[in-house]
C-alpha cells in the first residue's frame, strides 16, 4: 500500500512537471522574464554595409529611448545584433542563433534575398519577424508572422511612374536595370506597366550584370532615344558609377529611382555632384521635414552619432517602436498574440502612418526626395492610385 501511494505521488508529480513544461515549451515562463528580447539581423559588413550600419544605429537609438523611459510594460529591451553580411546563408544562421537565444521578436534581415530566406525559415516558427528593408513581394506573402516596414518593389515602381507623370510631366522614359537583381528588375517592370497605363512611352530599356562597372554602351544606346527621364533602379554602389558615365556620354535626362538610392551621396565624389543635380528618388522620410516626429528623430540621431540619418536608420527606428506598440497592446510577448497585435496595429512613425494589408505590407505614401547641390531635399508626397 505504501509503495502504491509513493508511485501515485511520483506519477502525479511527474504529470504536473510535464504539464508545466508543456505549457511553456518555447522557453522560460514569460512572467519570469525581466526583459524583452529583440534580435536583429542586418549587414554590418559586406557590399551593403552602409544600409546595415545605419539600420542598427536607428534601432539602437529607439531602444535607448524606450529603455530610458522605463522600457516596455516596465521591462527593459535586451538587444542582440547579428551580422548577415547581406548574404543568405549568414542570415539564416543568424536567425537560428536568435531563436536559440529565445528572443521575443526579430527585426531583419534588411535586403531582399536574406529577408526572403529568413522568412521561409521563420514561417515554421511562431516568433514574429519584421523586415525593415526587404522589398521582394514573396517575403511576406502567405506568412502570417512575417511583416514588412518598407515598400514592395511593385509598389514603389508604380509610385515612381505616378511621380514622373504628375510632377515631372514626363512623356517618355528609358530604363537601365540590373538584370541579376530582383529588386532592380521588379521595380523596372512595375514602373513600365504603370507608365504605359499613364501614357508615358518607354523608348528604351537596357540591362547590365552584377559585376559590371562600365555602362557606356548601354547608356549610349539610351541617349539616342532622348528620354525625358531615365529610371535607375539599383543601390548606391552602381549609382555612383552609372550617373557620371551617363552625363559623360551626353545624356541630359532627369534621373529617378527607388529607395535603394538612400545614402548614395556618401559614396559619390564631390566632383560628381553636378552630375546628379535635380535627380529624384522615393524614400520613407525627408531629413528636412518640419513634421515634429521626423524633426525630433533627426535631431536625436544627429546628437547620438554626429551624422545624418538615412532611410534604413528611420526604418530600423520605427521597427522598434512598432514592436513596442504591439507588445503593449497585446499585453504579452507570447508569439501568436504578438503576431496578431502587430497585424492589427495602426502605426504612426517617422516613415509615415500605415496599417498592414492582407500580405502584411504597410499601406503608406512615399516621400519624394530631390538631390540638389550635394544634399537631399524634400520634394513632394506621392500617393498610390
Amino acid at each position: 500500500m505504501k509503495l502504491r501511494k509513493k508511485l501515485l505521488l511520483a506519477a502525479t508529480s511527474l504529470s504536473l512537471l510535464l504539464t508545466a513544461c508543456g505549457a511553456n515549451s518555447n522557453g522560460p515562463d514569460e512572467a519570469s522574464k525581466d526583459k524583452v528580447k529583440i534580435g536583429v539581423i542586418t549587414p554590418q559588413t559586406g557590399s551593403v554595409s552602409i544600409y546595415g550600419q545605419a539600420n542598427e544605429k536607428g534601432i539602437r537609438l529607439a531602444v535607448d529611448e524606450i529603455n530610458e523611459a522605463g522600457g516596455i510594460n516596465g521591462k527593459e529591451i535586451e538587444l542582440t545584433v547579428m551580422d548577415d553580411k547581406g548574404e543568405i546563408t549568414d542570415a539564416v544562421t543568424s536567425y537560428n542563433k536568435l531563436v536559440e537565444e529565445d528572443v521575443d521578436l526579430i527585426i531583419g534581415a534588411f535586403t531582399s534575398k536574406p529577408s526572403l530566406a529568413v522568412a521561409e525559415t521563420a514561417v515554421n516558427n511562431d516568433i514574429p519577424v519584421i523586415t525593415p528593408g526587404g522589398t521582394q513581394e514573396e517575403i511576406t506573402e502567405g506568412k502570417a508572422n512575417i511583416f514588412r516596414q518598407t515598400f514592395t518593389n511593385s509598389y514603389q515602381g508604380s509610385l515612381l511612374a505616378i511621380f514622373a507623370k504628375d510632377k515631372l510631366g514626363a512623356k517618355t522614359a528609358a530604363i537601365l536595370k540590373n538584370s541579376s537583381d530582383d529588386y532592380s528588375t521588379g521595380i523596372a517592370k512595375a514602373f513600365s506597366d504603370k507608365a504605359a497605363e499613364l501614357g508615358i512611352q518607354i523608348v528604351g530599356e537596357e540591362a547590365y550584370g552584377a559585376a559590371d562597372t562600365d555602362f557606356k554602351a548601354q547608356l549610349t544606346s539610351l541617349k539616342a532615344a532622348g528620354p525625358d527621364i531615365l529610371l535607375l533602379p539599383d543601390y548606391y554602389e552602381k549609382l555612383s558609377l552609372i550617373m557620371p558615365q551617363a552625363r559623360e556620354v551626353g545624356i541630359e535626362s532627369t534621373f529617378i529611382g527607388p529607395d535603394g538610392w538612400a545614402g548614395f551621396l556618401s559614396s559619390l565624389d564631390e566632383s560628381a555632384y553636378d552630375d546628379v543635380n535635380n535627380s529624384y528618388y522615393n524614400d520613407h522620410f525627408a531629413i528636412d521635414s518640419t513634421e515634429e516626429i521626423v524633426a525630433n528623430f533627426v535631431k536625436a540621431y544627429q546628437d547620438a552619432y554626429s551624422e545624418d540619418p538615412i532611410s534604413p536608420s528611420a526604418l530600423g527606428y520605427d521597427s522598434v517602436y512598432l514592436a513596442k506598440q504591439a507588445i503593449e497592446e497585446a499585453g504579452t510577448t507570447e508569439p501568436k498574440a504578438l503576431t496578431k497585435a502587430i497585424k492589427a496595429t495602426e502605426f504612426a512613425g517617422v516613415t509615415g502612418s500605415f496599417s498592414f494589408d492582407e500580405n502584411n505590407n504597410p499601406q503608406k505614401s512615399s516621400t519624394m526626395i530631390k538631390i540638389e547641390d550635394g544634399k537631399y531635399k524634400f520634394e513632394t508626397i506621392v500617393k498610390p492610385r
